[in-house]
């Protein structure tokens, strides 16, 4: 065996290994190069001077003091900028009448939040331009602020009065009349008569996604290219959304991704702070750098969830569900993000969950408010959608006084029912809602449990025990096109890659989807070395540079396996194929006679062969290829699914609940997910054990608030409280594995399933323990004080108690 073949074959299995991240070595040891590390020779930099009003008329703006400011090069206005962009886009115009106000880079005459850019001030450092701002004299007039969601809706003031309304669009799903389903409103009345009615109205706060990473943009204008680096989560779609906007070719605008420390959505965006580095730099002709505080990126950065939510699920006296009605508000906040329109939509098909509801109908009303726009957090629609079915099964089994999980069972598609196309018109391909949720029973010690609650309940003691359930599913990898294409997005949902062998059998993979700390570079190299045999060490991946990856679509809605993966594996699957045929000239085979296995074609019946490092090396050196061949070993793949993909599970907790105090805390976690085929169980581990800590997150810890002005009140870490690993339980994890069968690998998304699911299991399990007490609801998050008031028949809809108080929270009830 030849040295170079010793080099390029393996017989160990990458696929189903548990790796440690390829990436972390360089992150760890101080070797990681995010934005705010880029340093360019001349570099000036930005500072923003931000509304402190919600809404109001800009009446005077005096910049020439902070002009003449030591290292001040320049300070720009909204009215600078007019001319050079068309707005802030929005990609997702739900309905043909969307109404969409303007939104410059820069207020110009009006700002309709707190924390909109009112001037920009260009200078040599970032501290001479955090000084200056403070010299920009702005007057203005206060306008009526709009900020509770059902007042909005309900008509004047408006945030935007040339709109003449607070609706951006109303959005209607009818299983009637898509034919998926009956009339809800005739089995709600049904139900009336000889069944079971349940109307419940439930609060989903706003969160803040609080990336580790504040946002920062550097633009380098000097070459024969733009070159933006960003910290963002789409450089391919940021790439053409500021060619269109700012009027660039596309061609001479590249953009780079470089380390990303976190993004949950909340940097799947296209920027003001991007746009004005863009214009700026360009104006200038000189290197831009603009990095946000960790206050501006809570004040100004998008917010998710945020939404009313009104529904009515309607049954028979023995629990089988007959109809689901949602009427959802959703805030937008003062304007159209890239997504934010179409965020609220995403959930209205997740609402029927794993059940079969035979009729359902979801409005969804997207309303203006006074406050920063909202936009994707982490699950986008789908946590929001599983909160509210989830809790509204555990309503319906109070009502029915039966069993939540019996009650789940009773509903569920059966796993011999798959495919099964659902009343919201997906068509689930694969799962086993049984096994999953048999599998958490046992680790769980349900019917134990039931047991130690009743003992307390009959004790009266003062520490209660809940159960919360939560089995849900959810769509992801935000594909196919055709769908994104139905449903008025304006991109689509395919992702490429290519597939490089090089001369010396090492292999180069460039993929269009771009990472934050998913560890994207481990699996994709895992997925390479198992398909050309090759060891898992000589697989590079190139990703975030739009002139390295000149194609692609991202990374957000836990696509970059379901669709990123598989272009991976089918340009790797070209690469076999071509090296297949150079071998057979090479050894004077017929194609159909070699067999390839662990990197080496061999003819079969004989002991010929040779590795594909070999094949890679002669296919370089192009001395005797087959007739019409070219040389080299590369492959380009584009992938566009035919489906979603479908993960599913059951996760259940243990919740005490002292009723003295209302501390809360988690003392049993267990959750069983089913997301197909894995390709590396620690990464998969590593999701959702970062999705549970988002989602308990929500339903203990998180809220962004806003006084009665409109002015974010949580705006540090002193008062939004995200939640550290003492505040956290320990979590018993397992798997079921019922391969997706819409793609060749048979995976599933993972990315989102620990959010998504550990909500509503949470604030059942919090209402189990205390509902016989009387109480109906706790609104989120379910801090101590609210959990106390809510015992004391009091309203939790008001906001969360000060930082001290959750602070709290996270040690009396957080830790496990």
């Amino acid at each position: 065996m030849t040295t170079l073949e010793q080099t390029t074959t393996t017989a160990e299995r990458e696929i189903g290994k548990s790796r440690r991240r390829k990436e972390d070595a360089r992150l760890i040891t101080g070797r990681s190069r995010y934005t705010d590390s880029i340093r360019l020779p001349g570099m000036l930099h930005l500072g923003m001077v931000r509304s402190p009003l919600a809404h109001a008329r800009i009446t005077h703006l005096d910049v020439e003091e902070a002009r003449s400011a030591p290292g001040v090069m320049a300070v720009y206005t909204g009215a600078d900028f007019q001319d050079d962009h068309t707005g802030v886009p929005n990609a997702w115009p739900v309905t043909p009448d969307q109404k969409a106000p303007h939104h410059p880079a820069v207020a110009i005459e009006e700002v309709f939040f707190s924390g909109e850019i009112v001037a920009v001030v260009v200078a040599r450092s970032a501290a001479e331009a955090r000084d200056a701002i403070e010299l920009v004299d702005v007057d203005y007039d206060e306008l009526p602020v709009v900020l509770d969601l059902e007042h909005a809706a309900a008509g004047e003031p408006f945030v935007h009065e040339e709109l003449g309304t607070n609706i951006s669009a109303t959005w209607v799903f009818d299983s009637a009349t898509a034919g998926t389903g009956g009339k809800v409103d005739e089995a709600i009345e049904a139900a009336r008569r000889d069944g079971v009615v349940v109307e419940r109205t439930l609060r989903q706060q706003r969160l803040i996604p609080a990336y580790m990473e504040p946002r920062s943009t550097v633009v380098d204008p000097t070459g024969e290219q733009i070159t933006l680096w960003s910290a963002t989560q789409i450089p391919h779609v940021l790439r053409t959304m500021l060619s269109l906007s700012c009027n660039v070719p596309e061609s001479k605008l590249r953009v780079v991704a470089p380390d990303v420390g976190g993004g949950f959505g909340g940097k799947l965006a296209v920027t003001p702070e991007e746009i004005v580095t863009l214009l700026v730099a360009r104006r200038l002709r000189k290197p831009v750098k603009y990095t946000e505080t960790r206050s501006e990126s809570m004040l100004a950065a998008h917010h998710g969830r945020d939404q009313v939510q009104r529904l009515t699920i309607a049954a028979t006296k023995d629990g089988t569900v007959t109809g689901l009605k949602v009427d959802l508000l959703a805030n937008m906040g003062a304007y159209l993000g890239l997504l934010t329109s179409g965020v609220p939509i995403l959930g209205g098909f997740m609402y029927n969950a794993i059940y079969k509801f035979p009729a359902y109908q979801f409005t969804c009303h997207n309303v203006f408010t006074n406050m920063v726009h909202t936009d994707a957090y982490r699950g986008a629609g789908r946590p929001e959608a599983t909160f509210a079915i989830e809790r509204m099964m555990d309503e319906l089994a109070t009502e029915l006084q039966m069993d939540p999980i019996e009650l789940r069972r009773r509903n569920w598609i059966r796993h011999e029912e798959f495919p099964f196309t659902t009343v919201a018109g997906l068509e689930y391909d694969s799962g086993n809602y049984e096994a999953a949720t048999d599998k958490a029973l046992q680790l769980f010690g349900y019917d134990e449990l039931r047991a130690e609650q009743q003992r307390r309940r009959e004790s009266h003691d003062p520490v209660q025990l809940g159960i919360g359930v939560s089995t849900y599913t959810e769509m992801c990898g935000l594909a196919p096109s055709r769908v994104l294409g139905a449903l008025d997005y304006a991109a689509g949902g395919w992702e490429h890659a290519s597939v490089r062998m090089l001369a010396t059998g090492k292999v180069e993979v460039v993929t269009g989807i771009s990472p934050h700390g998913q560890g994207h570079v481990t699996s994709q190299s895992q997925i390479v070395a198992d398909k050309l045999g090759v060891p898992f060490e000589d697989v590079e991946v190139l990703h975030g540079d739009t002139q390295v990856a000149a194609k692609g679509m991202d990374t957000y809605g836990s696509r970059s396996l379901t669709v990123g993966g598989i272009a991976v594996a089918r340009a790797a699957d070209k690469v076999v194929e071509k090296a297949k045929a150079v071998a057979a000239h090479l050894l004077e085979a017929n194609v159909d006679d070699l067999d390839f296995e662990a990197g080496r074609f061999s003819v079969r019946g004989t002991d010929q062969g040779m590795s594909i490092g070999e094949v890679a090396f002669a296919a370089f050196t192009a001395h005797d290829l087959p007739e019409g061949m070219e040389p080299s070993l590369d492959a380009d793949s584009t992938f566009d699914p035919v489906n979603f993909s479908f993960p599913h599970g059951t996760h259940l907790v243990a919740m005490e609940v002292d009723t003295e105090t209302g501390a809360v805390k988690v003392r049993t976690y267990v959750c069983v997910d089913d997301i197909g085929n894995v390709i590396n169980p620690l990464l998969a581990e590593g999701q959702v054990h970062g999705g549970l800590a988002q989602g308990i997150a929500q339903a203990l810890f998180e809220e962004a608030v806003y006084d009665d002005h409109g002015t974010l009140v949580s705006g540090s870490f002193v008062d939004y409280l995200v939640p550290g690993a003492p505040d956290l339980p320990s979590y018993t994890t397992d798997r079921t594995e019922t391969p997706a069968t819409s793609n060749e690998l048979g995976v599933k998304g993972v990315g989102e399933a620990g959010t998504i699911a550990s909500t509503p299991a949470i604030v059942n399990g919090i209402l189990d323990a205390i509902r016989h007490l009387g109480v109906q609801d706790v609104t989120m998050p379910c801090t101590p004080y609210r959990v106390w008031t809510a015992l004391q028949g009091g309203d939790t809809r008001t906001p969360a108690a000060p930082s001290n108080e959750q602070s709290v929270a996270g040690q009396e009830g957080g830790q496990a």
